[in-house]
């Protein structure tokens, strides 16, 4: 519930951002009886392009300050809590209207009334997410085990070498090394340790059990691909970054054990 709070107290920087850019009303259009204005002369070759009457020339955007940049990290932030609640965009005006409300000092409802229901709203919400994403995960599933080199194995792991190694395959209770970079169905990155340019070292024992089933069939020096049902790896919780109920699919490549557990 906490979160949950905090989620809505963070909000207001955005959505008001959001209704600033909403309030901008589109430049109307003349009667269709108007009658045809004529057409100035062309401008000499190099000469500035004129601008439309009633139009301001266009600004760059001034660089953002760094104060403005902490700021619109928040932004983002806040935007990553929102994902939860899978709101539409007829709810996203409500929830505009009510920091609106609030910062004029005159809410709609009783807060003290509705505020408890927001927890059970947001479960509600992570079930639907859940659902639509394991519905949108089936086909590309069934595609990926299709495909030439992948084993599917009895867990709903499906394995498939890129590239192979040469070294010894680690065992569950072993720390390794690796390179790695996770995506969503939709190849949307989540999580890369190339782009950190630094490998990820951890036991086998104490991640998603598709890195742990899956890691272990691989050699040092070599490449795979994962593709991890929702089981086998956040299940219908998900993460900030990864909606639950989401299939994600790694490629990892296997550098070193760095520790061997004592036979």
């Amino acid at each position: 519930m906490l979160r949950l709070l905090i989620c809505l107290l963070l909000t207001p920087a955005i959505a008001l951002a959001q209704g600033a850019t909403a309030t901008q009303k589109p430049a109307q259009k003349p009667p269709a009886s108007a009658p045809a204005a004529p057409k100035p002369a062309a401008p000499a070759a190099g000469a500035p392009k004129p601008v439309p009457a009633g139009r301001a020339p266009a600004r760059p955007a001034a660089p953002l300050t760094d104060d403005q940049k902490t700021v619109y990290a928040l932004g983002l932030l806040m935007q990553r809590s929102l994902n939860e609640f899978d709101l539409s965009a007829a709810e996203l005006d409500i929830l505009k209207r009510a920091l609106t409300d609030a910062a004029a000092g005159k809410p709609a409802i009783d807060i003290d009334e509705w505020g408890p229901k927001i927890e059970a709203f947001a479960a509600g919400r992570a079930k639907r997410v859940a659902a639509r994403e394991k519905a949108a995960s089936a086909a590309y599933l069934a595609k990926a085990a299709a495909e030439p080199g992948a084993v599917r194995a009895d867990s709903g792991l499906i394995y498939r070498e890129m590239s192979p190694g040469t070294g010894p395959s680690p065992a569950a209770s072993d720390v390794v090394k690796v390179h790695y970079r996770g995506t969503l169905i939709n190849g949307t990155e989540f999580d890369s340790s190339y782009r950190r340019n630094e490998p990820a070292q951890f036991p086998l024992n104490g991640v998603i059990p598709c890195w742990t089933e899956g890691v272990q069939k691989m050699k040092v020096g070599g490449k795979a691909r994962l593709v991890c049902p929702s089981d086998l790896a956040y299940g219908d919780a998900g993460r900030p970054s990864i909606p639950g109920g989401a299939t994600l699919v790694f490629e990892i490549e296997l550098l070193e054990i760095v520790a061997s557990a004592p036979q």
